[in-house]
């Protein structure tokens, strides 16, 4: 008996080893273009890199590419125009979505499927379809010169359209989260706040929203990993240099015939190290707001 059960456990084993196996290999094979970037950050490019060899070892290790990227790449400037954008667009977002969310998600009436559908179809569009249509909308749309980053009189050109896109385009996805997420709180709890005399308002601001912590955090990590690292609608909608987001930092960084590799990779570490430093502060949020309705019932 006792060999038998050995034998069903080195089974059992067999394919737990090989995932993780190939969950490893994956993971190495992930970080092996970070860690390239990391290493070739911290050397010359013109007398090391370009003449060695990018995996030789370095004749000297420098922060120059660093100093460089932050200055001539204007780092600073991008990433308060991003944070400017990325900010408003986040908290419009998961407030839009969590109302739309407890509507179709906590009461029954006859189009609450059909709306919830409406706002998630919206996802499946890309978004380079309807470039040209928004471009020549927003260059008709009037917009105050008291409000507006480059006084042209519209709505082009201004972070504030950048913001609206985002919200139109990622509204549907956070949407289509929380519903089933706020699908899997008990209604007892709505019914009873109810019973107690508390409106819907009340309801929505202090019983779902708190109890909504955990998907929260979890969009919250998503969406500003996807609204930082924007590259298209901020340098299509903002047509000025110094409006333009953080990921443009890179491309100012190119030459013209020839580029120096080890100065963007510096500034592609520095560009990346927000987004990190978010994960990592809600990395515990994050995964239990992915896994936590998928567990109920």
């Amino acid at each position: 008996m006792s060999g038998t059960g050995t034998q069903m456990v080195g089974v059992r084993r067999g394919p737990r080893l090989l995932l993780q196996g190939v969950l490893i290999t994956i993971a190495v094979l992930w970080l092996i273009p970070m860690v390239a970037a990391l290493y070739a950050s911290f050397r010359y490019f013109e007398s090391d890199s370009n003449v060695n060899g990018v995996f030789s070892l370095p004749e000297t290790l420098t922060l120059d590419n660093y100093r460089e990227a932050w200055d001539v790449g204007g780092i600073p400037r991008h990433f308060w125009n991003t944070m400017f954008v990325t900010v408003p667009a986040l908290v419009l977002i998961l407030l839009l979505s969590s109302m739309v969310a407890f509507a179709c998600s906590r009461f029954s009436w006859r189009f609450n499927v059909f709306f919830l559908v409406l706002f998630t179809a919206g996802n499946l569009m890309p978004q380079q379809v309807i470039f040209q249509p928004l471009f020549q909308i927003y260059k008709n749309i009037p917009w105050p010169d008291l409000l507006s980053d480059t006084n042209t009189g519209t709505l082009l050109g201004t972070k504030v359209a950048v913001i609206f896109i985002h919200v139109a385009f990622q509204t549907g996805f956070c949407t289509f989260v929380l519903s089933n997420y706020m699908k899997t709180i008990p209604r007892e709890l709505g019914e009873a706040a109810l019973v107690d005399g508390a409106s819907v308002p009340r309801q929505y601001f202090q019983i779902i929203l708190p109890l909504c912590r955990p998907a929260f955090a979890a969009l919250a990590t998503l969406e500003f990993t996807w609204l930082y690292n924007d590259f298209f609608w901020g340098n299509v909608l903002l047509n000025q240099g110094d409006e333009k987001p953080i990921t443009s930092s890179i491309a100012v960084l190119n030459g013209q015939y020839a580029s120096d590799y080890n100065l963007i990779a510096a500034a592609s570490m520095m560009i990346a190290l927000p987004t990190l430093a978010v994960y990592l502060v809600l990395q515990k949020q994050f995964i239990s707001g992915l896994t936590l309705g998928a567990n109920k019932g």
